[in-house]
């Protein structure tokens, strides 16, 4: 007898929609919701997103839950911006 995955687990690997991606991440600028979108990312790699952007990326790492690729790109995505920015002039 094989075991189905659960509801909750089928749900978080499946393929993330604009809709998922703005509920779980926020408002995002189109160019950004593009480019996270062409990863093609699952529910589960938006959630892992929001843990590492919440600064719990150790808490993943010691629970020996390693951040998908997908997930570590979309936080440079999402990180881009913030280091691309000049430095401001006194």
């Amino acid at each position: 007898m094989s075991k189905k995955p659960s509801a909750a687990r089928q749900s978080a690997s499946r393929p993330a929609t604009r809709d998922d991606l703005l509920h779980v991440l926020g408002e995002l600028d189109d160019p950004k919701v593009i480019d996270i979108l062409e990863l093609n990312p699952s529910v589960q790699d938006l959630e892992e997103v929001t843990m590492c952007m919440a600064g719990n990326h150790d808490i993943l790492a010691k629970s020996g839950h390693h951040v998908s690729a997908t997930a570590g790109r979309i936080v440079e995505i999402l990180t881009a911006e913030e280091e691309e920015e000049p430095p401001r002039q006194p």
